[in-house]
């Protein structure tokens, strides 16, 4: 209850401003909204490439971003979760022509925006395994008024940015959105699977962060965030074991929660590498031999490498009554599914990864995304061809 009071309190103090700035003109500009890495980052650096230099480009990043954008660039960038920038981001949400978002924000339920202002889901994941928005199990225990802001702020989306015909059928569920919202361009992120260019200085570079990995394969666990359950304590995966298997061969990478991160304790430094902060988690996936997981979106990404898997599901039965998940786990992941340290050492040293399924898996989820996508999104939501011509004409004064 009072969660749900304090909620409406910020957002009436956020309508009043917003429609206060909405009173102004629109500027060119694009303003974009991320908690992630990724996605943003390459979207905002083909967007400065191919528009005109008046077009002003505004980055409100939370505080779980650990990207700072290039600091030797020109954009303004603002944390919209600190009271110091609070004002200023609502009053560029309100005159910006392009509004590209990478999550859920709930302020979006009280941006009605201009009739030719575009705002855009960049989502964060390339395609989904646990249910998420209006499918999400714990719906059950919220309000009817915290739904219908769900449904509200989805509906503010013009456009969806997909890389697959899969994901458009979860997001049409999960949003409520009909077909013509979503575009086919690719998942920006991941056309730096396509760079060999990129590839080759994010392996020097990780090489160079983490020099003790030259010579030895790399094992990362990713593991998903359980609410109010997931820390240190109870980390479901033996590390003693995983370090007397595997101490000679392999390191251990482990990209954890904020949460979890905050509390864990290393044991092994020679062999377990905290990169839960690592501001890239492509550099990452790009130096991995072997991924450990269980319901993340990281799996999307990383079959564009054709490399193994390994799905520790130790809690999937109470997980999907929890959360929920599409389909039929067990057939639609990728590699192995393990319930226990025991059995996901016996893989590893069996080699038993099941890779005959990665390709299949990266084709039908990366249907779209084939090393363009940053340029297929600009291209589709400016008038690119319109500028270039501009530009030209410029250059001829």
């Amino acid at each position: 209850m009072l969660r749900e009071f304090a909620i409406n309190v910020y957002l009436i103090v956020f309508r009043l401003l917003f429609n206060f700035f909405n009173m102004f003109a629109n500027h060119n500009k694009t303003t974009f909204i991320t908690s992630f890495n990724g996605n943003v980052e390459d979207t905002i650096i083909e967007l400065e490439n191919k528009m005109a230099d008046d077009h002003q480009i505004i980055i409100l990043k939370s505080s779980n971003c650990k990207l700072n954008f290039g600091e030797e660039r020109h954009y303004h960038i603002l944390n919209f979760e600190k009271a110091k920038h609070f004002i200023q981001s609502i009053y560029h949400l309100a005159t910006s022509r392009y509004i590209i978002a990478d999550n859920y924000y709930g302020f979006l339920t009280v941006t009605n925006f201009k009739k030719d202002v575009k705002c855009i889901q960049l989502w964060h994941a390339a395609g989904a395994i646990k249910q998420f928005g209006l499918t999400d199990h714990s719906n059950e225990h919220r309000t009817e008024r915290a739904i219908k802001r769900f449904q509200t702020v989805y509906n503010r989306f013009d456009h969806v940015v997909v890389g697959s015909d899969k994901m458009i059928s979860i997001f049409k569920d999960s949003f409520g959105l009909p077909e013509n919202r979503y575009i086919r361009t690719g998942i920006p992120r991941t056309d730096f699977f396509y760079d060999e260019i990129r590839k080759s200085k994010a392996i020097d570079r990780l090489q160079s962060d983490f020099p003790k990995i030259n010579g030895k394969k790399v094992i990362m666990y990713a593991p998903t965030y359980r609410d109010g359950e997931f820390n240190s304590v109870n980390l479901q995966i033996d590390l003693e074991q995983m370090y007397e298997h595997f101490k000679h061969d392999y390191v251990l990478f482990l990209r954890l929660h904020p949460t979890v991160n905050s509390k864990f304790r290393n044991k092994y430094p020679d062999f377990i590498y905290n990169v839960s902060n690592y501001f890239s988690i492509n550099h990452l996936l790009l130096g991995t031999d072997i991924l450990i997981t269980d319901y993340s979106s990281i799996p999307f990404e990383f079959s564009l490498l054709n490399k193994p898997m390994i799905f520790y599901a130790y809690d999937l039965d109470e997980y999907t009554i929890k959360r929920g998940l599409w389909k039929d786990y067990t057939n639609q992941v990728p590699g192995p599914v393990v319930t226990s340290t025991k059995e996901l050492i016996q893989v590893i040293k069996e080699q038993d990864f099941q890779l005959e399924k990665v390709k299949s898996f990266a084709d039908e989820w990366n249907k779209y995304s084939k090393g363009n996508s940053c340029e297929n999104l600009i291209n589709s939501l400016y008038d690119v061809g319109a500028l270039e011509h501009t530009e030209k004409a410029r250059e001829n004064v």
